[in-house]
Order: structure tokens, then C-alpha cells, then sequence
């Protein structure tokens, strides 16, 4: 019933739904048969702010000091802990972890790239590494621009594991 009700929503024929037993509980996958690979991950994502804010930033005068350093950590960090923020995500031991930032006209893009060796990909880390460094540079302006929004943020590339590499289409 639960593979029916997801083919409806995606209107695409039905997959085996990978974390749901039999009966229709969820659990962790197993992936102790699989092989290791090497793996890797990019995720971006970008906050729109105000002229003022983004002066502040890249001028590294934020009344809670240097935002991007703050923001870097704190994303790193959080691709350390994805296990505990996700239900049902594996505990990595991640061989690195980047969290890259750039200036753009109205905002700050994050970049955010994971990897190791290992039986499952590192996807949602660098979508967490993105997102929570994104929520920080909000945290750390937001005396500056309560306005900000954050978004999109997306998987780019993955490259590894048994489903092989896979590179986004460009934005529109």
C-alpha cells in the first residue's frame, strides 16, 4: 500500500522503497554487503540579503564578528552530525568535509563538497554542510536583515557507489 501511494505521488511505476520492511515499518538499510568506494558529494545553496547585510559581511564588520568563519564551522560540523539530525542516515566517518563561500549580487552561495571510502554515499552531508551554514550566516546577520531567505540549496554531483556518477542539469 505504501509503494502504491508513493507511484501515485511521483506517477512513475513503483520502486521497492528502501527503508520500509515488509510490513511497512521504517529502517536503517542495511549496507553491510555492499562494497567500498570512494564517494563523494557537492551540495550548494545561497541566502539573499540586503545590500547593508552583505556589506557587513564581506567587509567583516557584523556586529557578531567574521560571519563566513563562523558559518564554515558550524557547517562542518553539522556534516559530522548528520547521523543525528536525519532519521535513518549512517553514521559516516567522513574522509573531508569543504564548505566553500562566494559573493554574489544580492547574497552569499554556499558550496559545500564530502567524501570518504566507504558503503554509502555522502549526499545528505554536504546538504547539511550547506544548510546549517546557510542558517548560520541568518543567525549571525539577522541584528542586520531579518529578510534574508535561504534557498535553493541542491545536490550538484555525487559520484560513487553502485548507482554511479550523477551531475545535476543547470537551473533554469
Amino acid at each position: 500500500m505504501v509503494q502504491a501511494v508513493h507511484a501515485a505521488r511521483t506517477k512513475v511505476r513503483p520502486l521497492p522503497l528502501t527503508h520500509l520492511d515488509e510490513s511497512g515499518a521504517a529502517r536503517m538499510v542495511d549496507v553491510g554487503g555492499k562494497r567500498e568506494t570512494a564517494r563523494s558529494a557537492i551540495a550548494t545553496g545561497r541566502i539573499a540579503m540586503s545590500a547593508e547585510a552583505l556589506a557587513a559581511i564581506s567587509d567583516g564588520a557584523a556586529p557578531k564578528g567574521d560571519v563566513l568563519a563562523a558559518a564554515r564551522i558550524a557547517g562542518i560540523m553539522a556534516a559530522k552530525k548528520t547521523a543525528e539530525l536525519i532519521p535513518l542516515c549512517h553514521p559516516l566517518a567522513l574522509d573531508a568535509v569543504t564548505l566553500d563561500f562566494a559573493f554574489v549580487a544580492d547574497g552569499v552561495e554556499a558550496t559545500a563538497k564530502a567524501s570518504l571510502t566507504g558503503r554509502t554515499g555522502v549526499e545528505m552531508e554536504a546538504l547539511t554542510a550547506v544548510s546549517v551554514g546557510l542558517l548560520t550566516i541568518y543567525d549571525m546577520a539577522k541584528s542586520l536583515d531579518k529578510a534574508m531567505t535561504i534557498g535553493p540549496i541542491r545536490l550538484v554531483e555525487k559520484t560513487g557507489g553502485k548507482s554511479g556518477d550523477w551531475r545535476a542539469e543547470s537551473p533554469e
